[in-house]
């Protein structure tokens, strides 16, 4: 018996849906805003979907999350609509970043297209682990990315988002669903975005007040000039503390003293004094001062770079330092708030160390520091990662005892190095100030090279001895200053080493034909 079953007809719908991409990293509320949107349409009527292709991790890599959503037609209702998985570039109606280097990366991707594009990101900076490692200022120009969003983008909404989220004590998810709203690019209201965060019901309130920020504030962007730009830094002045007295006898005699000082030092002056006496005391301050004012008076722009670059020497990062910010009060209300933890929830902080021998060492005093860092037994049991929950007691007691070694460090190994180390680069300033003045300010300049813990500070502080032995060779020449000043910043963008060396061979040829 031959039995025939006909094929059942679905008709397609051929009208094209509203796409929307958002690029988000872990813990921004990536997942949150595109229920939010997804949840928007259905209430609707809408056909929505959305898919999500995973960064490589958390603050790593960002999650591309793709939503497709269309009205159904009640003219044709046995058409559905085809839905794509991933968004193509140039096809997209709306891109959304939860960081501004999201929306950047958006328009790197192909995403945003001058002909149809809404784009909308958060102005804040959550710095990637290649702007955090680079050894100099790696922050990328904030810049750059609003030039090429006003020429790719239709539209271009930007605006600090994280702040908002703070002040009304909710994610940025909130706000950035608040700018979708404000931007009018959906066919809802704002009742129904609304209706859409009371009915997910975590977190209501706040999220609301998010919401109608980021909403109001869009509204007003647009009414602004279409070519926007990032938000002027304060001037250079303005972020530095008041030399002035705080009531504590001691400190405030060093103030009167660093008042003597030219007036366009003070701010820069204030803010090296706060440093090394948080670092260690009232009397490491009086050294600061000391070296300070053994520096000429009549080149401002060195003494600026110098008073600078010293406190960040004098307030160098130690096992003594790292366990003293872990175990400061501050940090932990600091920490809450990030995470946004509410006053009956219990915080767990587990902390992640991995010391090397030199830095335990580098606690005890030199000859005993000397001896025990030759120990190959000794290196193998400490050369290996721990974990440390500051919020239990045991480890916040150990780190907190640790922290009390403060009163010692004068006497340990690791600080005798340190000063060493600073004074032989303070002497080479003072005595390239007397014949070179731009030599002097380069070399005070190239010390952003030393920094960071561990493994980071000894590359830093290796190609930082190159660079100085380096300016031995070049002073007495012209271009000595220029030359330091390029062996700087290629190695402050050179990970090992290997294109510093190459420019300090071509240094070398400069003396060939000497």
């Amino acid at each position: 018996m031959n039995v025939s079953v006909a094929p059942i007809s679905t008709g397609l719908s051929q009208a094209r849906p509203i796409s929307v991409a958002v690029l988000a990293m872990g813990g921004q509320g990536g997942g949150v805003l595109v229920d939010w949107i997804v949840a928007l349409a259905e209430r609707r009527g809408w056909y929505a979907q959305s898919t999500s292709v995973p960064g490589v991790a958390q603050r790593t890599g960002a999650t591309i999350y793709y939503i497709e959503m269309i009205a159904p037609d009640a003219s044709k209702p046995d058409r559905h609509p085809v839905l794509s998985l991933m968004p193509a570039p140039g096809k997209v109606d709306i891109v959304i970043g939860a960081e501004l280097m999201e929306a950047g990366r958006a328009m790197l991707r192909g995403l945003v297209s001058p002909d149809r594009t809404l784009l909308i990101g958060s102005s804040h900076r959550s710095l990637a682990v290649v702007e955090k490692t680079a050894p100099g200022d790696g922050t990328a120009d904030a810049s750059q990315v609003y030039d090429a969003a006003n020429v790719a983008a239709n539209r271009f909404i930007a605006f600090d988002m994280a702040e908002i989220a703070d002040s009304t004590g909710s994610a940025v998810s909130a706000v950035l669903f608040g700018a979708l709203a404000g931007a009018a690019a959906l066919p809802f209201t704002t009742e129904d975005f609304e209706a859409t965060i009371r009915a997910a019901g975590v977190g209501v309130d706040a999220s609301l007040r998010a919401f109608t920020a980021g909403r109001e504030r869009a509204t007003a962007e647009l009414k602004r000039d279409p070519k926007i730009k990032p938000a002027p830094k304060p001037p250079l002045g303005k972020r530095f503390p008041r030399l002035a007295p705080i009531g504590h006898p001691d400190y405030d005699a060093l103030v009167a003293r660093a008042l003597h000082l030219p007036a366009e030092l003070h701010g820069i002056v204030a803010a090296g004094l706060q440093r090394v006496v948080d670092f260690q005391d009232v009397a490491y301050g009086g050294e600061y001062l000391n070296r300070l004012e053994a520096v000429p008076r009549d080149a401002t722009g060195l003494l600026q770079a110098f008073a600078k670059y010293l406190a960040v020497a004098m307030a160098y990062d130690d096992v003594i330092r790292v366990a003293d910010l872990k175990t400061r009060a501050g940090r932990f209300g600091r920490v809450r708030r990030e995470v946004r933890a509410a006053d009956d929830q219990v915080l767990a902080i587990t902390e992640f160390f991995h010391p090397r021998i030199e830095e335990m060492a580098g606690l005890l005093p030199p000859r005993l520091g000397e001896k025990l860092e030759r120990s190959e037994r000794l290196a193998k049991l400490i050369d290996r990662g721990r974990k440390l929950r500051t919020t239990s007691p045991a480890s916040f007691l150990l780190l907190y005892c640790v922290a009390g070694l403060r009163r010692f460090r004068r006497g340990t190994l690791r600080h005798a190095r340190e000063m060493r180390h600073l004074d032989d680069w303070a002497q080479r300033v003072r005595k390239f100030a007397a014949q070179d003045v731009a030599l002097a300010t380069a070399v005070c300049e190239a010390r952003r090279l030393v920094g960071g813990y561990s493994d980071t500070h000894s590359r830093g502080e290796t190609k930082f001895d190159k660079v100085m032995r380096a300016a031995d060779r070049l002073a007495g020449r012209q271009d000595a200053a220029e030359w330091v000043q390029r062996l700087t910043k290629v190695a402050l963008k050179d990970a090992d080493g290997a294109e510093l060396d190459g420019a300090l061979r071509t240094v070398e040829t400069l003396f060939e034909d000497a």
